[in-house]
């Protein structure tokens, strides 16, 4: 009889399981794979290590622009995949130690849940007074044709296979111009392949400041990455992608080219073929709350997720859900934080899990950090704001370091109340930078109270100081 079941190991379950062990509740964790989830094993942590290697590799071969010259500079990327490797290995055994440390039992094999309060993993029954469910997300497969071939062959892979890859592909195809897809396409480029991403938008970067999206782009630009905006995907074959507009109208609006008039089934006409050598298939994330008895609980669920109160709770009494698989926000430090919430609510403690905070980051090279409201979503929620842009070339400590100047920072206040509701940046630094930010804006600070903080200097730090002074 535990305290605590968790199902799943990753960034909300271990921190989970580490918080009620230390609190001195019987935890019980329950991992599949391996401790530390897809962050930790095949997302987050792995991609970090292949970009880092990426932007030395860059700085070495352009480092005349800094009076540095370095010749018979190469990237050898099984060496890159290689420290990747002990990286992971070496944080995966640090998890262990943590769950050790707080006497957390952890039993590795598939669970299935019988009933609210018990749960079988192999051929042993477990039983709980709580139940935290973290099982995390799974790349979503469209039925696109030829892509069930494609995983079995290797042409197409997904981020997990990605990070594995042993060989540079001379051409890649990355479907989806979201975060995986980006970071995968910076490093790749870097590493040597022409790489070409199609996006169904009319931009990258999914829900980014547009501004900050196109400027993305045209840095990509420079690398010699290829965008195909507003482009679906209708085939893989052995040797490319097929893809067509995305919009529908485009296709009414064009009936004879569409083939309407020949025979030719609608569209025919309008569609191209990208070739390549591997796809990466990278249109996002879907909660896992399948295959594991999840309807034996009566949980409720909605467009896939569970749904959740505040304190991380589901409609079922004893069982709470945290991480990708509530679908709120995909990413590790919003788990980390709701595993605390619904850990201190089981424990008695006051405490409610906030979303107005949470930030953000594409950890290409310019990095991208955002949090809060953008434009686009303040308006279209009727809010009066005003925002502020200033180039990151008015931060000494940015053009000391920097050649790309086309960085920029943009702040955005409520009209009404004169406090930050949104900041968003694209440049160096930007990921560090960004927890000042999460900071004004989870303490509803004004402008005028921005104006009291003293910053570091020089720091790019600063550029939030003095966009928000602008105001």
């Amino acid at each position: 009889m535990y305290d605590l079941i968790i199902i799943g190991g990753g960034p909300g379950g271990y921190m989970a399981a580490e918080r009620a062990g230390h609190a001195g509740l019987g935890v019980l964790l329950i991992e599949k794979r391996a401790l530390g989830g897809v962050c930790l094993n095949e997302g987050c942590i792995p991609s970090k290590t292949l970009l880092n290697s990426a932007k030395i590799y860059d700085y070495a071969i352009h480092g005349e622009a800094y009076g540095v010259t370095a010749s018979g500079v190469s990237l050898d990327h099984r060496a890159v995949v290689a420290r990747k490797n002990k990286v992971v290995n070496t944080l995966v055994g640090g998890v262990k130690s943590l769950m050790k440390a707080n006497k957390v039992t952890v039993v590795y094999g598939e669970a299935y849940i019988v009933d609210s309060s018990h749960v079988k993993v192999n051929d042993d029954i477990y039983e709980g007074s709580r139940l935290i469910i973290a099982t995390g997300s799974a790349p979503i497969i469209p039925p696109i044709d030829g892509v069930a071939e494609g995983l079995k062959n290797g042409f197409v892979l997904t981020s997990r296979e990605m990070l594995d890859l042993e060989e540079i592909p001379a051409r890649l195809a990355v479907i989806g111009g979201g975060v995986v897809g980006l970071e995968m396409a910076s490093y790749y480029s870097s590493a040597g392949s022409k790489v070409t991403v199609v996006e169904m938008l009319d931009r990258i970067g999914g829900t980014i400041d547009r501004e900050i999206s196109e400027i993305l782009k045209k840095s990509y630009a420079k690398k010699g990455v290829e965008f195909i905006l507003g482009a679906r995907v209708t085939e893989i074959t052995g040797t490319g992608v097929t893809y067509g507009p995305a919009d529908a109208s485009i296709i009414k609006a064009n009936p004879t080219a569409c083939g309407e008039t020949g025979g030719s089934s609608p569209g025919a006409l309008l569609k191209e073929t990208l070739g390549c050598d591997k796809v990466l298939l990278s249109i996002g994330r879907r909660p896992v709350t399948a295959g594991f008895g999840l309807e034996n609980t009566g949980v409720a669920l909605e467009r896939g997720a569970i749904i959740t109160d505040r304190n991380c709770l589901t409609s079922v009494p004893n069982i709470y859900a945290v991480g990708d698989v509530n679908g709120k926000y995909m990413l590790a430090h919003a788990a980390y934080r709701e595993a605390e919430v619904a850990v201190n609510h089981i424990l008695g403690k006051r405490d409610i899990m906030r979303y107005c905070a949470i930030p953000s980051v594409v950890y290409t090279s310019p990095e991208v950090a955002c949090i809060g409201e953008t434009e686009e979503g303040a308006n279209a929620k009727g809010l009066e704001i005003e925002s502020a842009t200033l180039p990151m070339v008015y931060s000494g400590r940015y053009i000391a370091e920097n050649t790309v100047t086309d960085g920029i920072c943009k702040v955005l206040v409520d009209k009404a109340r004169r406090n930050i509701i949104g900041v968003h940046m694209i440049g160096g630094y930007a990921s560090e930078i960004i927890l000042s930010a999460c900071i004004m804006i989870e303490m509803q600070m004004r402008v005028d109270d921005v104006r009291e903080i003293v910053f570091p200097h020089p720091t790019v730090g600063e550029m939030i100081r003095e966009s928000a002074l602008k105001l």
